[in-house]
């Protein structure tokens, strides 16, 4: 047993990888490596083992909120056929008429857009499990059963592992909106912030928030106005722009809640009171507003304005 929470499974596995590692763990059925070994690569045999076993252990903590999870006959193997591959291909093939530098242009947007879609998959899975843990151990039964009800609709539909993890948050907050008054969901979302890996410290957590999603590939780019502050009732309030964000509207509503979550893990003091959003050319503009002590209101979903 290496934790008790998603969270700290994942993380546990995380440290174990290493970039120039040749293991890698996978289904002896399939070939597939899945989440959360996904990409991960282990310096040694030994380490790659306990990698495995965390992902048996991870998987089967996952299984209580997903009982469909598919399962998969773990084996650690030794991967060496990229660099075997680019050895044997040296002066051995027949001249292409291709041009090189196009072909590692084309492989380096190919490695890139792969990362992404890992970086993507990893926001939204830990994100989800966070947030199902806090209605789990709030006693959100009815809530949590609703959001996999609409976690499994959409998986009989979409195929695409991206599309599907990007579904769930969309469903989460979805549900939540419609079945949490605001005040719950802000507890839920504080709840579910203390049990993601603590960030650094900033005194920007806007523009961290932000940095975060955009990392995560979930937005293409941003940019923020200045702080601007209530006297009479002590909020502060930024304006801020974001584009390709991946979540859309259900209902004339835009999902928030990997926004509002993140928020909450950088700026424990200052909570997110309201953000209402507007639609723009090019994406979409948030309108934040915190303070210490207030009502809050869309914290998950947020009401689209002309």
């Amino acid at each position: 047993m290496v934790g008790t929470t998603l969270n700290e499974i994942r993380t546990h596995i995380e440290m174990l990888a290493s970039d120039g590692g040749v293991y890698t763990v996978r289904c002896g059925r399939t070939g597939e490596r899945p989440v959360p070994v996904s990409g991960l690569r282990f310096e040694g045999r030994a380490t790659a083992n306990k990698a495995a076993r965390a992902t048996e252990q991870y998987r089967a903590a996952l299984r209580r909120y997903d009982p469909q999870l598919p399962y998969y006959d773990l084996i650690v193997c030794e991967d060496t056929g990229g660099l075997a591959s680019a050895a044997e291909s040296g002066g051995l093939s027949a001249p292409s008429s291709r041009n090189p530098s196009v072909e590692r242009l084309s492989e380096s947007i190919s490695t890139r857009s792969e990362l992404n879609q890992r970086q993507q998959v990893k926001f939204c899975h830990s994100t989800a499990a966070a947030v199902f843990e806090a209605l789990s151990d709030d006693g959100y039964d009815d809530t949590e059963a609703a959001i996999m009800g609409a976690y499994f609709d959409h998986a009989e539909t979409i195929s695409d592992p991206n599309g599907l993890c990007l579904r769930l948050l969309e469903s989460m907050a979805t549900e939540l909106d419609s079945r949490l008054p605001p005040e719950e969901q802000a507890a839920v979302l504080a709840s579910a912030a203390t049990r993601r890996s603590p960030p650094e410290t900033t005194d920007r957590p806007v523009a961290a928030t932000l940095s975060v999603l955009e990392d995560s590939g979930l937005l293409g780019g941003y940019a923020q106005s200045p702080w601007s502050v209530g006297l009479r009732d002590g909020t502060r309030s930024i304006v801020a722009q974001i584009s390709a964000y991946a979540l859309v509207p259900r209902d004339g509503r835009l999902p928030v809640l990997p926004i509002v979550l993140e928020l909450y893990r950088h700026q424990p003091k200052w909570q997110p009171t309201s953000l209402r959003v507007g639609d723009v050319d090019d994406g979409w503009q948030l309108t934040l507003t915190m303070a210490t002590e207030a009502a809050p209101s869309g914290l998950t979903t947020a009401r689209i304005e002309s």
